[in-house]
């Protein structure tokens, strides 16, 4: 079997492939001072050029350029409305990056004590090593993949407790509620949605009042939101690619909260982060640090994050 990048260079070699060629690509790298003046000359006001150098300095003109948008006008393209100020578009960068802090501390809480309510669960029910037995879960080749890469965890794991079970108990697989502390959420969501029973998956998302569909569905978003802000990518106004799966039916709080029209914004992401950590953490002030943190940007800001404009009298952002 060949692998794409033989046959990439099996087709070069006889001529049905021009492999790229290098220098082909016209500009140049640009100092900071000449980032600012491309603003100024779209018609970006910058009152402070040194500022403004600084902030590029340490944050990617191509990353910054992203928060632009609001601010275009909507007749000449890349052309800034009259009277848009360089310091409006750092603000809503800086928004973002906030952002993204509250959204990885609630989804970390989310992993701990999802990876603990698994363990504690497929412990009590299957034993210690229930997810190294393959009978307990489906999709044979999948579960096989994801205990591998779970193996491998455990292999670089430092931790004292690993090492404790490896060295007195010679076990070839410590028990589950060691294991859950090393994995990662990935494959804790991945675990999940494996499980073979409907009855198993129904017993860990009761927990949280959710159903096994809206559960699964959620912790594979979750997964995919970690990585956007472990990578530092924007949250803002982002389509998102893996969505969730909306309750219908319940908690009423929840449903009444979610905005159905705006699927692929983050806003139903943070709507079930708060109804989450209710859950997990009942006197956590995180919804009203969300709440703050929206109420105080332009009215531009949380609308393009699928915002409803009713949004701070629902139930779950009420104080």
């Amino acid at each position: 079997m060949f692998f794409p990048h033989v046959i990439h260079r099996i087709l070069r070699f006889f001529g049905y492939e021009k492999a790229p060629t290098a220098g082909t690509f016209s500009k140049t790298a640009q100092t900071y001072t000449q980032q600012v003046a491309v603003f100024q000359n779209r018609g970006l006001i910058v009152l402070n050029p040194a500022f403004a150098e600084h902030c590029l300095a340490h944050c990617n003109y191509y990353r910054l350029s992203a928060y632009q948008y609001p601010f275009l006008a909507t007749t000449t393209p890349k052309t800034f409305r009259p009277g848009v100020h360089f310091e409006e578009m750092w603000e809503l960068y800086q928004f973002d990056r906030e952002l993204r802090r509250l959204i990885n501390e609630s989804a970390k809480r989310v992993e701990i004590s999802v990876r603990s309510r698994w363990a504690y669960e497929l412990g009590h029910i299957y034993g210690p090593l229930a997810y190294a037995t393959p009978a307990h879960f489906r999709k044979p080749k999948e579960y096989k993949r994801t205990l591998q890469t779970i193996e491998k965890e455990i292999a670089r794991s430092r931790e004292e407790f690993i090492a404790h079970f490896k060295t007195n108990y010679g076990m070839s697989h410590p028990p589950i509620w060691t294991v859950c502390e090393v994995m990662s959420f990935g494959n804790v969501s991945k675990m999940y949605s494996l499980l073979a029973k409907d009855a198993d998956r129904k017993r860990i998302a009761s927990a949280y009042g959710l159903s096994q569909e809206v559960f699964g569905s959620l912790l594979h978003h979750l997964t995919y939101i970690r990585n956007l802000c472990a990578h530092h990518s924007r949250v803002w106004n982002r389509r998102m690619v893996f969505t969730i799966e909306l309750p219908k039916k319940g908690p009423p709080d929840l449903v009444a909260s979610l905005n159905t029209s705006a699927r692929h914004k983050i806003y139903n992401t943070l709507v079930l982060l708060a109804y989450m950590r209710s859950i997990i953490e009942p006197t956590s002030t995180w919804p009203g640090e969300v709440r703050a943190l929206v109420t105080a940007q332009p009215a531009h800001v949380p609308v393009g994050m699928g915002f409803p404009a009713n949004w701070a009298t629902l139930p779950i952002w009420k104080p």
